[in-house]
C-alpha cells in the first residue's frame, strides 16, 4: 500500500491540491462539519427511538426530517475525504486510525441504512414503543459515529494514540 500511496502523492492531482494553500484547510473544515451533521442527525433519530426526544412526533416524521441530512452529509464527507486522501495519501494510508475509521465508516453507512429501514417497518407495526433491540441498535449507532469522530481526529496523532500498534515508522 505504501507504493501506491507514494505514487498517488506524486500525481498532478495530489500536487495541485497541495499547491492551493487554503484548499486543504477548507476541505478539512467541510469534512469535520459534515461528520457533525451526520452525527447530530443520527443522534436525533436515536433519541427518538429511545423515547428521549421528539416523542410527540411519529418516527417516520423524525426519520424523514433527518435522513436527508445523514445521506447528504455522508456524500459530502466522502467527497471531501477522498480529496484529502489524494492530497496526503502517505500520511493517511500509514495510520491505523485511518484504516479503522474507514472500516467504521463503511459499517456506519451500512448500519444506518439497515437501521432506518428496519425502524420504519417497526414503527408502522408498533408506533408507540420500540423493542429493546431497536433501542440497543440506536445506542450502538451513536457509539459507532462517535468512534468515527475520534478516529478521524486520531489520524494526526496515530503514534501517540496507538503506540507500538501504529503503522507509522
Amino acid at each position: 500500500m505504501h507504493g501506491f500511496a507514494a505514487w498517488l502523492q506524486g500525481t498532478p492531482a495530489s500536487n495541485a491540491i497541495k499547491t492551493v494553500s487554503w484548499l486543504v484547510p477548507l476541505l478539512q473544515s467541510l469534512h469535520i462539519l459534515t461528520i457533525g451533521v451526520v452525527f447530530v442527525s443520527s443522534l436525533m433519530v436515536a433519541l427518538r427511538v429511545l423515547g428521549l426526544m421528539r416523542t410527540d412526533e411519529s418516527f417516520e416524521a423524525v426519520w424523514s426530517r433527518f435522513a436527508p441530512w445523514i445521506w447528504w452529509g455522508l456524500g459530502l464527507m466522502a467527497a471531501t475525504g477522498l480529496i484529502l486522501v489524494v492530497a496526503e495519501p502517505v500520511r493517511e494510508f500509514s495510520t491505523l486510525s485511518f484504516w479503522m475509521k474507514m472500516l467504521l465508516v463503511a459499517s456506519g453507512v451500512t448500519s444506518t441504512a439497515l437501521y432506518g429501514r428496519s425502524l420504519r417497518v417497526a414503527a408502522r407495526l408498533a408506533p408507540v414503543q420500540f423493542s429493546v433491540g431497536a433501542k440497543t441498535a440506536s445506542v450502538l449507532i451513536i457509539v459507532l459515529w462517535l468512534a468515527v469522530i475520534f478516529l478521524g481526529r486520531a489520524i494526526a496523532y496515530d503514534r501517540e494514540v496507538w503506540g507500538s500498534l501504529s503503522l507509522r515508522t
